[in-house]
């Protein structure tokens, strides 16, 4: 994924302090960069990092004109102005990823100060996937908790079951038989006992339906982008709701009532729910840590997530290698003779005859380490964390592989006990 696509666009006109005037362009918003592009020629006249603000306001000109101002490290002001749709909008998303930036800092933002080493990309990777596996665990524990439930109900109907053989029972007892039992009076006791229990399975049932497996702050509008506020997505075991910044419910989507949700960028999705005869509800929704929810969401509603044409534009676009990276760090510095050597390196596997004279310069570049003692401890660490995760995954399938035979077995019972049950009320009808 390129990090020079931009996540938002918006027209606007920008001050050009030094000739006195406003120029008309496009304001964009990358995962790392704030640029303006002129619409006349084509250039970016205005282009910094997200870590380099120091401050984000909506402010007035000295004509009364509503603006936009960034200050950027060094105490340079940009100035923006004419911001469609508003610039209420754009303030609340360049703020959020700002905040976002600033609260979790991650590699790229690092990236222009310093090159990040061999050893401080593969403990991203690898925090990537223990992320990855922790929302999979999360998953698993919530769907075990979901067959526990269906075990219990098996069991209520168990006892039903149960219930009706010996109402059954009394019911095909001869005339003669003598009445000693009260069965009015065991029928009320195992219905009250009963209606106990399914109370108390319902609810443990609902605070599992209502436990929240993730959530992220994101800016949260209803329809288009003329009205982006400020919020937060909860993904839950049976619903998503969004709330606003004061934790307010704006619309609680039910599991089964989400008809799509399409992801416009890593950092963008819309979900809908279509309605016959009225207006469909759709909430937009734009997040830095959209893509840690992304996780969660494909594994929940994975028939009903759409990619979009510009999420594929995303994903098609070249991006930099780390070995690309790290070639560029060797061959700085390095003469045309030796790049040439070590492109001969590169391209084949027989070893290449070095030169006295420049066995020296080349020793510092490739005897470099590329991973530290304190990297390979951490990678280590994470690695340790990494398989014991994965050992609880394994553990819980196996159970829930468990749990499912029971379900078998118990659901095959209830069937033929019910098919017993159906014969001898037709009998005695």
């Amino acid at each position: 994924m390129s990090r020079d696509i931009p996540i938002h666009s918006w027209p606007c006109s920008y001050y050009i302090n030094s000739d006195k005037r406003w120029e008309h362009g496009t304001l964009s918003l990358t995962r790392t960069m704030v640029r303006f592009t002129s619409d006349q020629s084509k250039e970016s006249l205005a282009s910094f990092r997200l870590s380099s603000i120091m401050e984000i306001k909506m402010e007035s000109s000295s004509f009364i004109f509503s603006t936009l101002t960034v200050l950027e490290q060094g105490n340079v002001k940009h100035w923006f102005g004419s911001l469609k749709p508003n610039r209420v909008v754009v303030y609340n998303v360049l703020e959020h990823f700002w905040r976002e930036r600033l609260l979790s800092p991650s590699t790229e933002a690092q990236g222009a100060e310093s090159q990040s080493s061999k050893g401080q990309e593969l403990i991203s990777l690898v925090a990537g996937a223990q992320r990855r596996l922790e929302d999979t665990g999360r998953v698993l524990n919530h769907q075990g908790e979901q067959f526990d439930n269906m075990m219990q109900g098996l069991d209520k109907i168990d006892s039903d079951l149960g219930v009706a053989d010996k109402l059954l029972s009394e019911l095909e007892s001869p005339s003669w038989w003598p009445f000693g039992k009260l069965p009015w009076r065991t029928q009320q006791e195992a219905k009250a006992e009963e209606a106990a229990r399914a109370a108390a399975g319902a609810a443990g049932k609902g605070s599992a339906r209502h436990k929240v497996i993730t959530s992220i702050p994101a800016v949260v509008s209803k329809g288009g982008d003329s009205d982006l506020k400020p919020g937060c997505l909860s993904v839950l075991v049976s619903s998503l709701e969004v709330r606003d910044t004061s934790y307010q419910l704006l619309h609680r989507f039910e599991r089964n009532e989400v008809d799509d949700i399409r992801v416009h960028n890593p950092y963008e999705i819309s979900v809908r729910q279509r309605f016959i005869g009225k207006p469909d509800i759709c909430y937009r929704l734009l997040s830095a840590k959209m893509p840690e929810a992304m996780s969660v969401l494909e594994m929940q509603y994975k028939k009903k997530v759409e990619y979009t044409r510009e999420y594929a534009v995303f994903k098609t676009t070249p991006v930099t290698s780390p070995c690309d990276t790290e070639g560029s760090i060797w061959n700085e510095g390095v003469c045309p003779q030796q790049k040439g050597l070590l492109q001969r390196c590169h391209e084949t596997e027989l070893p290449v005859e070095v030169p006295a004279g420049e066995l020296s310069q080349l020793q510092v570049h490739v005897l470099q380490p590329a991973v530290s003692q304190t990297e390979a401890q951490e990678l280590r660490q994470m690695l340790l964390q990494l398989k014991n995760l994965a050992v609880e995954a394994e553990t819980e399938l196996e159970r829930q592989d468990e749990v499912l035979d029971t379900l078998t077995n118990s659901t095959d019972r209830a069937t033929l006990h019910i098919d017993k049950h159906t014969c001898r009320m037709k009998r005695l009808l």
